[in-house]
């Protein structure tokens, strides 16, 4: 249970950050701080105490394999999200940087007031 508080802690650090900070960089930074809880969060709810891998062997009690084995779909839409997100940063990244020629500043509040 202590392991979902601190998840919910570290994406409500993120949206803070996404929504109150006005330095592009900073905003950038607590998306992917967002990105890292979601996929924290998708791992934690494919954790299984004591889990093996989901594949079965022969003569494998299949009663205990399924009551132990580790469901791999949270795995698969972690690794998805994090290509995903990767690609989302990039992208920021890189129309940060043509902000910031544009503009001078990396401050949204700045480039508001600018409108050129």
């Amino acid at each position: 249970m202590l392991e979902y508080i601190l998840c919910i802690i570290l994406f409500a650090v993120g949206l803070y950050g996404v929504v109150v900070k006005k330095n592009l960089v900073k905003i950038i930074i607590s998306f992917g701080i967002l990105d890292y809880a979601v996929n924290l969060f998708f791992i934690l709810l494919g954790y299984k105490r004591d889990g093996i891998a989901p594949i079965m062997v022969k003569g494998q009690d299949q009663a205990q394999f399924v009551a132990r084995a580790v469901d791999p779909l949270p795995q698969a839409l972690v690794l998805t999200s994090i290509v995903i997100g990767l690609g989302i940063t990039i992208l920021m990244v890189a129309i940060g940087i043509r902000l910031y020629d544009k503009y001078g500043t990396f401050d949204v509040m700045k480039m508001r007031k600018l409108k050129g």
